[in-house]
């Protein structure tokens, strides 16, 4: 399969579209290599469907928030309207309730040290992948990717390490130049620390979206969505500069678990940093 022309030209697309946005959008730029390394039929990245929405219903059982460290199930993402419009003004106000909001969601990722579970992914053209993630803050976090994706994400608290188990390469970046750092802040007031251009909510969820202008690469956006009714991070949606979202679901969370030290090491050994 892999002597394929097809193949070889997706795997090669995958590779580069990583290495293109990955500064940003460490977590959203995988999903392509993720899924399709091993597909034999890549389609190119694309918007999702107009028809998708983020019209929630009670009834949904597998939209209903849960409690922590009960799902079993992958829960169902809840993919944003491409069509929805964006505040971009870095002056936007809030009312008395969006702040309370807002503060809600920054105290619940300040009091968070370390955080276990799993997570399903849905990349711009809507494939999944599935797998566990890692975190200890501050700055430490490791994604890993179930089979047949050779994926792994770490990061040691300065640097991000995009792996790739098949070839036995990796990839460093700056942990400061991508969305994962306000995840994995020790203390953080959105309001205060981050240019915030929206906050609703609904009986389900607490939506912060965050803007971030870089002049070389665009403007990227990432949603936060927290549970309104148990407080806990539920996914969030990075929309990167070309307006393509992916999608992150988390599920089975643990706060409690400790966590191997070892599982943040960057393996400049048996990974080095793969040419160019």
């Amino acid at each position: 399969m892999t002597n394929n022309p097809e193949f070889r030209r997706a795997e090669r697309f995958a590779q580069r579209g990583i290495r293109a946005v990955v500064m940003l959008l460490v977590t959203a730029s995988i999903a392509g290599a993720a899924a399709s390394s091993y597909a034999q039929t890549v389609p190119i990245p694309k918007p999702a469907p107009k028809g998708r929405d983020m019209q929630m219903s009670a009834s949904d059982p597998q939209r209903t928030p849960g409690v922590t460290g009960s799902t079993t199930t992958p829960p169902t993402p809840v993919i944003p309207d491409p069509r929805r419009n964006v505040p971009a003004n870095i002056f936007a106000t809030f009312d008395a309730n969006q702040k309370a909001q807002a503060a809600r969601v920054s105290a619940y990722l300040s009091s968070l040290q370390t955080l276990v579970g799993n997570f399903i992914q849905v990349g711009p053209d809507g494939s999944k992948t599935k797998g566990d993630f890692y975190i200890q803050k501050p700055g430490k976090v490791r994604f890993e990717y179930d089979a047949p994706s050779p994926i792994d994400i770490i990061a040691d608290g300065s640097s991000v390490a995009v792996r790739d188990r098949k070839l036995a390469t990796q990839d460093i970046y700056p942990l400061s130049q991508t969305p994962l750092r306000y995840l994995l802040s020790d203390r953080i007031d959105l309001l205060k620390d981050t240019n915030v251009v929206s906050v609703t909510s609904d009986d389900l969820y607490i939506s912060v979206t965050i803007e971030e202008k870089q002049t070389l690469i665009g403007t990227s956006r990432m949603m936060l969505m927290i549970g309104a009714k148990d407080g806990q991070l539920k996914q969030w949606t990075i929309t990167d500069p070309q307006g393509y979202d992916t999608t992150v679901a988390v599920y089975n969370l643990d706060s409690t678990k400790k966590v191997d030290p070892g599982l943040f090491k960057i393996d400049f050994t048996n990974y080095p940093t793969s040419p160019g």
